[in-house]
């Protein structure tokens, strides 16, 4: 006689999760790994810090962040310069990080349309997401040229200001769009950047029309991006495409020409990710 336990029609937990899967609760978070990781995560914004200066900026007891950093050292996560006695991010972390580019095909389809892009418009490539509100660039391919934007792989940099940001704003539902911008401060980087709320909502809606958003020298001075989305299977914006380049090169008569290439570009992408072209503009 069979056991009832034995109905394949029961449900079944998925292998490798508890139980309390969905629980996110303190009881089911380890305070000592969270605590490593606040230090870790500070380390990798605020590199070449000593000791006594990352616990006096975080608020921790120089005892609690040093075990920490020696953990983690052990790891090859973090390294100490023994002649600056300061610290840094290690190698391991960047071999973390590259799993995490492998994870996807989505850095491994845009190589070879960044370096498409470089060689026709002259400049530098770019693919960047949105990442907790700001633009995380994953992929650069460099122009020849002696003066060029640089954006290495891991940088962040605010959506407001950016060309990939304001081309990933705008495609956003309004719900969406306000929680992304809710709370943010516009920082003013120069003089051309957007910092009113309802200006960059116009502008949003100006990019959504065009189908390209410009970074004119909002950023840095005398430099300017041009950017265009990226949509995946559901029609969603999920990265964004760029060239930028000093406005010596890239003047405002060059918008229409290199705006071409670059929305050829993300739709090469969207395609080749298994996404929509584009989604209907209102």
């Amino acid at each position: 006689m069979k056991s009832q336990n034995n109905d394949d029609s029961s449900p079944r937990r998925a292998r490798g999760r508890p139980r309390d899967w969905e629980d996110k609760t303190a009881q089911n978070t380890i305070k000592s790994l969270d605590r490593a990781m606040e230090v870790f995560e500070f380390l990798s914004e605020a590199q070449g810090k000593a000791l006594t200066v990352i616990s006096a900026e975080m608020g921790q007891s120089p005892a609690t962040v040093y075990r920490v950093l020696v953990t983690l050292e052990g790891r090859g996560l973090v390294e100490f310069d023994p002649v600056e006695q300061v610290w840094h991010i290690g190698p391991q972390a960047f071999v973390i990080g590259a799993r995490f580019l492998r994870r996807t095909s989505l850095v491994d389809c845009a190589r070879p349309l960044l370096r498409k892009l470089m060689e026709e418009t002259g400049e530098t490539a770019n693919l960047g997401i949105e990442k907790e509100g700001s633009v995380l660039f994953l992929s650069q391919v460099e122009t020849y040229a002696n003066i060029r934007a640089f954006f290495p792989p891991g940088t962040l940099s605010p959506m407001h200001a950016s060309g990939i940001g304001k081309a990933l704003l705008a495609e956003m539902d309004d719900a969406r769009l306000t929680r992304t911008l809710q709370g943010k401060p516009f920082e003013a980087f120069t003089e051309f950047t957007i910092t009113d709320l309802a200006a960059l909502r116009d502008n949003l809606a100006e990019v959504r029309r065009a189908g390209f958003a410009i970074d004119g020298e909002e950023k840095n001075l005398g430099m300017r991006c041009i950017a265009a989305p990226v949509f995946d299977v559901n029609g969603e914006a999920v990265a964004g495409i760029s060239v930028s380049g000093p406005t010596s090169r890239v003047g405002t008569n060059d918008i229409e020409r290199l705006s071409g290439s670059v929305m050829e570009a993300a739709q090469a992408l969207s395609l080749a990710i298994g996404g929509q072209v584009t989604r209907p503009r209102t």
